[in-house]
C-alpha cells in the first residue's frame, strides 16, 4: 500500500476532480488493488467507456472522512471495512444504497438474498471476505512447523521476531485465542476488564520481540527480509508472496480473523452516477468470482462460489486458499462491527498506552 497522506495531499493540492467519464476508486494497493483492476476496472471500462483511476491508501476510510469533512471530495468510490462503513454512514458521510438496484444472481435470486450475511449495509456493499492469518518462513523452523495461534507466542519452541499490526483490533483477539479462549467467546471475554487484562498479559510475553507493522505490504516484506520469522498478515497478501513470488512461506489458519471489505460512495462525490454504476458492476456475481482468479479473497456473493476456479497461473486451485474454506474456518473469529463501534476508541487508547509503557 502506498502512503495515504502523500497521495491524498497530492490530490487536494492539484485540485483533482474526475471528469464525467472517469471514476476514482480509493483502495488498499498491492496485490489486492491489482486484482480489482483486472476483475472490475478493465471490464467496466470496456463495457461503459468510463475510465477508472485507482488511488492507494493505508486505510481508505481515513481520506474518505477527511475529504468529506473538508468539503473537498476528490474520489468517487472507497473500499472500506465494515465498522468504518457503519460509522461513516451514521455520520452522514455516505450515500445510501438500496439493495434492489444491485444486479440479481444469474438464476434470478435477488441481491439481498445472494450476498453473505453482513455484506449489505445501509451505505455500503461488500465485495470480499478476507482473513488476517499467521504466516511464517518455513526455512526458519527445521525441527517442526508452527500449527496454532499458541505457537505464535512460543518464542522458545519457535524462535525469532514476530510481526503484529499496530492496533487493538487485530492483536487482542489473537492473544486471547493463543491463551485458550474459543473463537466463539472472544467478544464476550474482550468486553470485560478481566478479558482485556488477560489479552495484554499474553501480549506481554512477546512484546520485546515484536516488530509492529501498519500497512498490508509490510508483513510479507518483513518475512522476506528475515526481520521476523512469523507475522500476522492479510491472507491475500501472503498468498501472492507464496504462489506468485515463490516465497518459502506457509499459513497457520488457526484463529484467523475474518472480515469484509465494502464499496461505499461519499456524499458529494464528483461523479455519483458513474460511481453507482461502477459499484453495481463490480459487485455482480461474475466480477466477484473473477477477482478470485487473482487473489485468495472469498467473494461476498453466494452465487459466485461455484464460479471460483483456478488462479491466473491456470494450475493453482483457489478454493483451498480461501478464508471461507470450511477447513480454514474451524477456529475463525468473525468480525463484529457493532462491538468495535462501541469499543474501538477505548481499546485503542489502552493499546497505545500499553505500547508506550
Amino acid at each position: 500500500m502506498k502512503k495515504m497522506l502523500i497521495l491524498s495531499t497530492a490530490l487536494v493540492a492539484t485540485g483533482f476532480a474526475a471528469s464525467a467519464q472517469e471514476v476514482v476508486v480509493v483502495s488498499w494497493g498491492g496485490a489486492y488493488e491489482a486484482s480489482q483492476v483486472e476483475a472490475y476496472n478493465k471490464p467496466f471500462t470496456e463495457k461503459t467507456g468510463i475510465k477508472v483511476t485507482m488511488v492507494a491508501a493505508d486505510n481508505p476510510a481515513s481520506p474518505l472522512k477527511a475529504q468529506v469533512e473538508a468539503g473537498n471530495v476528490t474520489a468517487d468510490v472507497f473500499d472500506i471495512e465494515v465498522s468504518d462503513a457503519i460509522r461513516l454512514c451514521d455520520e452522514g458521510a455516505l450515500v445510501e444504497i438500496d439493495p434492489a438496484i444491485l444486479p440479481p444472481a444469474p438464476d434470478g435470486t435477488p441481491a439481498i438474498d445472494d450476498f453473505v450475511d453482513g455484506a449489505l449495509r445501509d451505505c455500503a456493499v461488500a465485495n470480499i471476505v478476507w482473513g488476517t492469518v499467521i504466516a511464517y518462513d518455513t526455512t526458519k523452523f527445521p525441527n517442526g512447523q508452527p500449527m496454532t495461534a499458541a505457537d505464535f507466542f512460543d518464542l522458545e519452541g519457535f524462535p525469532g521476531k514476530r510481526g503484529l499490526p499496530k492496533n487493538a483490533k487485530r492483536t487482542l483477539y489473537l492473544a486471547l485465542i493463543a491463551d485458550g479462549v474459543p473463537a466463539a467467546e472472544i467478544y464476550d471475554v474482550l468486553g470485560t476488564d478481566e478479558g482485556v487484562a488477560r489479552a495484554f498479559a499474553k501480549l506481554d510475553t512477546i512484546k520485546d520481540s515484536v516488530v509492529w507493522w501498519e500497512a498490508g505490504a509490510q508483513p510479507p516484506q518483513l518475512l522476506a527480509d528475515g526481520e521476523v520469522t512469523m507475522s500476522t498478515v492479510y491472507n491475500g497478501r501472503i498468498f501472492d508472496a507464496i504462489v506468485a513470488e515463490g516465497k518459502p512461506f506457509d499459513i497457520v489458519w488457526d484463529g484467523q480473523y475474518m472480515d469484509l471489505d465494502m464499496f461505499a460512495i461519499p456524499k458529494n462525490s464528483p461523479n455519483p452516477e458513474a460511481a453507482m454504476e461502477y459499484l453495481k458492476f463490480a459487485t455482480d456475481t461474475e466480477r466477484l468470482a473473477g477477482q478470485a482468479s487473482y487473489i485468495s479473497y472469498g467473494p461476498a456473493r453466494k452465487s459466485s462460489a461455484a464460479l471460483v476456479g483456478k488462479y491466473k497461473d491456470g494450475v493453482t486451485d483457489m478454493a483451498p486458499h480461501m478464508p471461507t474454506n470450511p477447513e480454514n474456518m474451524q477456529n475463525a473469529v468473525l468480525d463484529d462491527p457493532e462491538f468495535w463501534a462501541d469499543h474501538d476508541v477505548e481499546l485503542n487508547e489502552l493499546f497505545n498506552a500499553w505500547l508506550a509503557g
